[in-house]
């Protein structure tokens, strides 16, 4: 007998004539829930884990397996395959995962008592390889038969179909389980918009990371790291001063500990000689350094005599300080005996899963997936490998990473409420009366529908930034680019997303820092 003659003609008939609407059953059902677990059985513990004794309990001994282009399986091939295909890789182990939201079952009832059920839903697929974050590579349709045994539930067909390849869009593993089937579409209409407008400004790559509802649910990357290298999910960025943010996230989150004082000054741990006998010295607070307001230059470099000083008093006035920061690294540095990086690992890399982040280059940076700058002209510029901290820039991250801190934030970012309060509170007006800063963020302010957003960017030679997230709403969106016109591609991409939240915020002042 042919394989597909063994596929039985009932089994077809059931899937063409099941009136849908009326046999799907809930979810917190007690059947949805057992097929919800074998199917973890089969692809969480088999497909993925390759955990074979659990799957063989499984499985039926009359099964079959239809895939639209690999043919048929009977039971004995179906695990050969597995085997072979699936569990024998190390370096390139494929990952299947449940697309959340699309499951659904459906009863089948003979004379009123269930004996079997259908299971239908997508499935997306991911590459494991070693040292990489995972990346999708398909999607798919499929449609189970499920038949009760002895009173246990054993999967006798499957049905695996539709399969093609995803948008050019894609999440990291550990965060896929936030994919729902009401996932926002890719950006643009056509992805040769994006394309195009990258290769009207000359600007190499773009990676482009959406928050919706609190998750980081798209990523999207362009161009290539250098020509003939194309951009990919993990591919690793300078991005310049969102540095930032993360060494003020460090010093709250000691703060948050009760190890350091806001508003302690900070002149008992550490003093600049430039500064030693300044009149000022003795007012600066880590509040003042994480809202501007130390009252230094952006670099010490940019004064007539290359040193530090207050140009004002602090507390008086805003003024963008990237030395303030590096001021405030060699204060935690001191105080707690390590450096911003160990610090930073301990208290956000780590919790984060923020594998590919670092403050500078070291053997843990793998230089094949960093994205060169580039010039207006789009030529790659010669970059430097820093191999000590800047706590205000520099930072070496990947999208997915970035998205993963941003989404933190989103969710309090583990402070307490009164800190959290005070991290988005408007401290000092930075461009105007709509636009201030908080504790480590730009903070808009009447963006309407009672929406204000936080906000940073990054602006080196050949780096253009962003990162934006609405408190409210729950939206965000992280933007990398290795060009010097990368800024040109920020407001068609906030529009695009935000629409009119997005056009309220791309025509404001945005300070490229």
């Amino acid at each position: 007998m042919s394989k597909i003659g063994t596929c039985s003609g009932i089994f077809f008939a059931i899937l063409c004539s099941i009136q849908l609407a009326n046999a799907q059953v809930k979810e917190e059902s007690e059947l949805f829930q057992d097929l919800k677990n074998a199917d973890n059985i089969l692809f969480e513990k088999g497909f993925n884990e390759c955990d074979m004794e659990k799957t063989d309990q499984l499985i039926h001994q009359d099964f079959e397996f239809y895939h639209d282009e690999g043919g048929v399986q009977n039971r004995e091939e179906f695990f050969k395959a597995i085997t072979d295909n699936i569990c024998s890789s190390k370096d390139r182990k494929p990952i299947r995962k449940l697309v959340e939201g699309t499951l659904k079952v459906f009863r089948l009832k003979n004379n009123g008592k269930t004996y079997g059920a259908i299971q239908k839903g997508k499935h997306l697929f991911y590459i494991k390889e070693p040292n990489k974050e995972l990346y999708l590579t398909s999607i798919a349709s499929f449609t189970h038969l499920f038949v009760l045994q002895n009173d246990q539930w054993k999967l006798k067909r499957v049905l695996s179909y539709d399969h093609h390849e995803p948008p050019k869009f894609t999440l990291p593993y550990e965060l896929d389980k936030q994919t729902s089937a009401n996932s926002p579409e890719p950006l643009f209409d056509k992805d040769d918009k994006i394309n195009q407008l990258l290769k009207k400004h000359n600007i190499a790559s773009t990676a482009i990371g959406f928050i919706d509802r609190g998750k980081l649910t798209q990523i999207r990357v362009f161009g290539h790291q250098k020509a003939g290298d194309p951009i990919s999910i993990d591919s690793i960025y300078k991005v310049a001063s969102l540095t930032k943010p993360i060494t003020a996230m460090v010093a709250l989150k000691l703060i948050n500990q009760g190890k350091l004082d806001l508003d302690e000054p900070v002149y008992k741990y550490y003093i600049d000689p430039d500064i030693s006998k300044a009149p000022e010295l003795r007012k600066l607070t880590i509040r003042h350094i994480l809202s501007h307001q130390s009252g230094f230059k952006n670099w010490r470099y940019l004064t007539k005599s290359n040193k530090l000083a207050f140009e004002f008093e602090p507390g008086t006035r805003t003024q963008y300080s990237g030395e303030g920061f590096e001021y405030l690294r060699k204060i935690l540095e001191i105080k707690f005996n390590k450096s911003l990086e160990v610090l930073a690992d301990e208290l956000i890399f780590k919790p984060l899963d923020m594998r590919d982040t670092h403050y500078y280059w070291s053997a843990d940076v793998d230089e094949k997936r960093y994205s060169v700058e580039h010039n207006a002209d789009g030529k790659v510029l010669a970059f430097k490998k820093h191999t000590k901290a800047n706590a205000a820039a520099n930072l070496l991250t990947t999208i997915a990473d970035y998205g993963k801190f941003m989404v933190h934030i989103l969710d309090g970012a583990g402070l307490s409420k009164a800190l959290y309060a005070e991290m988005i509170t408007p401290q000092s007006q930075m461009v105007n009366k709509d636009v201030d800063f908080g504790l480590g963020w730009e903070i808009f302010n009447n963006l309407g529908k009672g929406e204000f957003a936080l906000q940073h960017s990054g602006k080196d030679p050949g780096v253009n930034t962003l990162a934006i997230i609405f408190p409210n709403s729950k939206k965000g969106l992280i933007i990398f680019t290795n060009s010097e016109t990368g800024i040109i591609i920020w407001r068609k991409i906030l529009k695009e997303y935000f629409g009119e939240l997005g056009m309220a915020l791309a025509y404001k002042k945005i300070k490229e820092n």
